[in-house]
């Protein structure tokens, strides 16, 4: 606080912080600021202990619960308010809840907290029955925020219907990915891949990674490569489905689900080729990561081409090609030589302790 020996408190509103991109993000961030001057807590929407809530109570955060949200409910708009007006310390709330940060962005600003950030981590939503409410709450964002940042380009046009915003990297620690031949080794070893070409994916098991379209891709893969396995990084309610196409393809001995995992930078290691097919996303931070570790990879024309920081890394493939092009195309791309990237991805703004200094001074001349 201004005036005191105590950091300034900044209140990041989310709905848990599991493995997923921007959770990751935050967590990059939280970890390379001054605790001593600034430090984060967060209001989660979930009653379960989730996978980073550890690590934020032992670097100084706090973790408070509330119901899950439900955006026109005024019981939970009460519980908000409650909230807020109970915890006058913060001036500064930071919310990631997409289309839906619209609530908590009006409920702070009838409590008077001054400085209301809205942060966009996507470009789309899924066009599902909810897709109508989420369109009309995101409409909402720019009556009540009053900074707008987004992750990159994309995802700042699709949140802000064209209200100045701000690019806020999803940058990483680039020294943790780069590639190291003796993990490569022990991970290859640890899951008995040593022989084969190894396809891989980071990504939790939502309907934006198109995981159904990277099966179907892998399954053309087995034609070209038989040796080929599919390392697939990631948790959530999707999985399942998932496996069960996995089965139905014959293909359970080459596809690795891994679960949730806290050594991506590992794991990226003993990758040969990364896949990455999505609907849409707006900066992913899996991309940063793998072309960090040197890996090449294969996207969708929906992917950003902000996240391409590297030179020869990245192709495109157009998500309406077919899978037999895109399976050529990823083996064709998967005995590429692995390099040292980090001057390149520092270059293009992605380092994480530029970026981490750059948030904590905004957070100490607001807060």
């Amino acid at each position: 606080c201004k005036g005191c020996n105590m950091p300034i408190r900044v209140l990041q509103i989310v709905t848990y912080m599991g493995r997923g991109g921007l959770e990751t993000m935050l967590m990059n961030y939280y970890r390379h600021i001054d605790r001593d001057k600034v430090q984060f807590d967060f209001l989660v929407h979930r009653d379960f202990e989730a996978d980073y809530d550890r690590e934020i109570l032992a670097l100084g955060g706090r973790i408070y619960h509330i119901s899950r949200l439900i955006p026109w409910s005024a019981s939970y708009k009460r519980e908000l308010k409650n909230f807020f007006r109970s915890h006058p310390e913060y001036r500064i709330v930071h919310v990631h809840q997409d289309c839906l940060s619209s609530v908590a962005l009006q409920c702070a600003k009838e409590c008077g907290i001054p400085v209301r950030i809205a942060h966009s981590h996507s470009s789309n939503a899924v066009k599902n029955i909810k897709y109508p409410i989420k369109a009309y709450y995101k409409t909402q964002i720019v009556k009540y925020a009053t900074h707008f940042w987004a992750c990159g380009a994309q995802a700042g046009n699709w949140m802000f219907n064209g209200k100045k915003y701000e690019i806020v990297r999803n940058a990483i620690d680039i020294e943790k990915y780069q590639y190291a031949l003796d993990i490569r080794q022990q991970i290859r070893s640890i899951f008995h891949l040593q022989r084969s070409l190894i396809v891989g994916h980071v990504g939790n098991f939502t309907p934006a990674k198109n995981h159904v379209f990277l099966i179907d891709i892998f399954a053309e893969i087995k034609k070209i490569r038989p040796d080929a396995k599919l390392l697939l990084v990631g948790g959530g309610e999707g999985m399942t489905a998932i496996q069960q196409k996995v089965e139905k393809l014959g293909l359970k001995d080459s596809v690795i689900f891994t679960g949730v995992r806290s050594d991506v930078n590992r794991l990226l290691q003993a990758m040969d080729v990364f896949v990455f097919p999505s609907l849409y996303e707006g900066l992913p931070v899996t991309m940063v990561e793998a072309q960090a570790a040197g890996l090449p990879c294969v996207i969708s024309d929906k992917v950003p081409d902000e996240c391409i920081v590297t030179e020869g890394l990245v192709t495109v493939q157009k998500l309406s090609d077919s899978v037999e092009n895109w399976a050529k195309h990823v083996v064709s791309r998967a005995n590429m030589q692995r390099k040292d990237t980090g001057e390149q991805i520092k270059a293009h703004g992605f380092d994480i302790a530029e970026n981490a200094k750059w948030l904590e001074e905004f957070y100490l001349k607001h807060g």
